[in-house]
Parts: structure tokens; C-alpha cells; sequence
């Protein structure tokens, strides 16, 4: 099942995405649940899936305002440097534990929205990354049992101002609407393995990195291990599990994102996040 967040009408929805449109589950289930993170914590992903089957799209995705997957994530966690050939580029050691920095909401941008290069820097970077949305308040979760406390899989966009980051990685991350996050979350039942997914980011039509999500220093269960031993991990928290080369900051010249690109980061499976690049 793929799920959507929306505005229709005015009014912030979710839903399933078909191939023709989206059918809206926030009316389906007696508007039940304000949003599709408030779904995921009450344990609905069963009554969506039922709501969902053998049923039309109820909107056309002409008609609806695509929201990031989760618009109000109580926490987004990001791994830094967690393939080998990535931490080459950038002349970094490979990690001894995975390297952690956190994202505001403000950062999060929906597919076929905008993502904002700051007045501030034109060193404006790419990072497409697969993202996993947190399914249960857990706390202490064995890397054997890991899995079974998602909710799904997304796309990810960490857009990065590198100049910034250079002396701070929390502002070099953290300038507003730089981390596109979507389409959709893909349930966690339709990826038997988070680590046998191909990852490709195209900048304006062309590859710019193409790897293996089985080429992680850190894999998903391991990742989750860590946080959950720092801090409570609660439903609808987003971890982006980093990215491979092939980054702007590792060519020479430097690659770096401009107003007018289109930018994809398609994950087997999952799908396709795009959005476009603007000036702040």
C-alpha cells in the first residue's frame, strides 16, 4: 500500500495513491484519525489497507496539493556518511557508529513541490537517500527485532548547503524547504528487505548517483538499534539512512543544484520523489 498526505479543499487529508488518483481515507474512515501519523500511532494501517481494497480513486493527483508523507513528524534523525564510497569522496574515516543529525519540519518539502536554494550559498548539494518512517513508541529495539517496528519506506532529499556545513552540520542542513520527503510511504509489508534496493538520483534527466542500499556501513536494523538506544523513537519519526557518491561536492568541478533543475531520487520499489529548484 502506498499512502499519501494531502490538501484538498482546504483541508489536510490522507490517503492511498492508485495509478489513477488517490483514494481519500480520511473520509473513508470517519475522519477518524487528523492525520496519517496519527493512523500509524493508533495501529490503523490495517483498517487503511481495508478501506483502500478494490476501490477507485476517489481525487485525480490534479486535484490534490502533495504534502511530505508525513507532514509532522515528531523527530527526523539523519545518518551521516554511511557508504563507503561516499565517505571517499568527501576524504572522510569510515564511521565507527553511525553518525547521527537531526532535521526541522520547516526542511521538509512535498513531491513536485520546491526546494530552496538560500540566498546565503550556491554551494546547494544533492543527496538522494532512502528514508524509513517509524510504526511504534519503542525504545531499546534489538537490531533482530528492528524491522518489525516500521511503518514504511520513502524517498528522501537531504539538500545540503555545504559551505555551511563546513563549520556547522546543523546549519548546513537546516536552512527551510531543503529536504524534499515523499512521494508516498510504501507499507513496510511490500519490502521484504530494506537493504536489496536500488537507489538512482538524476539531476535534470541524468544519473548522478546509482548505488545499492546493501553497500550501507550501518544497515536499517542497526541504524534503528542506535537511535532507539539514544532516545525514544515515536510513530510517524523519520530516519534518512544517508547516500551514496556521486554527490556535487565530490566532482571537480563542484556540481552544485541552480534554480530551474529538476531533481528525482527514485528507489526501487518505493517509487519516485521530484521536485524543482528555486531561489530563496
Amino acid at each position: 500500500m502506498r499512502l499519501v498526505s494531502f490538501r484538498h479543499a482546504g483541508t489536510r487529508k490522507f490517503g492511498a495513491a492508485t495509478e489513477d488518483g488517490v483514494v481519500d481515507l480520511s473520509q473513508r474512515t470517519g475522519e477518524r484519525w487528523p492525520s496519517l501519523r496519527a493512523a500509524i500511532a493508533a495501529k490503523g494501517l490495517d483498517e487503511l489497507a481495508a478501506a483502500a481494497k478494490d476501490v477507485g480513486a476517489d481525487l485525480g493527483f490534479d486535484e490534490i496539493e502533495w504534502l511530505p508523507v508525513i507532514p509532522d513528524p515528531e523527530k527526523i534523525l539523519c545518518i551521516g556518511l554511511n557508504y563507503a564510497s561516499h565517505v571517499g569522496e568527501v576524504g572522510r574515516q569510515v564511521p565507527e557508529q553511525p553518525s547521527v543529525f537531526s532535521r526541522l519540519h520547516s526542511t521538509l518539502v512535498p513531491h513536485r513541490g520546491k526546494i530552496v536554494r538560500p540566498r546565503a550559498s550556491i554551494d546547494f548539494d544533492f543527496e538522494g537517500e532512502l528514508a524509513v518512517v517509524i510504526g511504534e513508541r519503542c525504545r531499546h529495539v534489538s537490531r533482530a527485532s528492528a524491522l518489525s517496528v516500521i511503518a514504511g519506506y520513502t524517498c528522501f532529499l537531504d539538500g545540503s548547503v555545504r559551505d555551511f556545513q563546513k563549520h556547522s552540520v546543523t546549519a548546513g542542513k537546516n536552512f527551510p524547504a531543503t529536504g524534499p520527503l515523499g512521494p508516498w510511504m510504501v507499507t513496510a509489508d511490500v519490502v521484504a528487505d530494506p537493504q536489496r534496493l536500488e537507489l538512482t538520483t538524476r539531476l535534470n534527466g541524468n544519473v548522478v548517483q546509482q548505488d545499492t542500499t546493501d553497500h550501507m556501513i550501518f544497515d536499517v536494523a542497526t541504524i534503528i538499534e542506535y537511535l532507539s538506544t539514544v532516545t525514544w523513537l515515536e510513530p510517524g519519526d523519520i530516519i534518512a539512512t544517508g547516500t551514496p557518491d556521486g554527490v556535487g561536492a565530490g566532482l571537480k568541478p563542484p556540481l552544485w543544484m541552480k534554480p530551474g533543475d529538476e531533481v528525482e531520487v527514485d528507489i526501487s520499489g518505493i517509487g519516485t520523489l521530484s521536485v524543482n529548484v528555486v531561489d530563496e
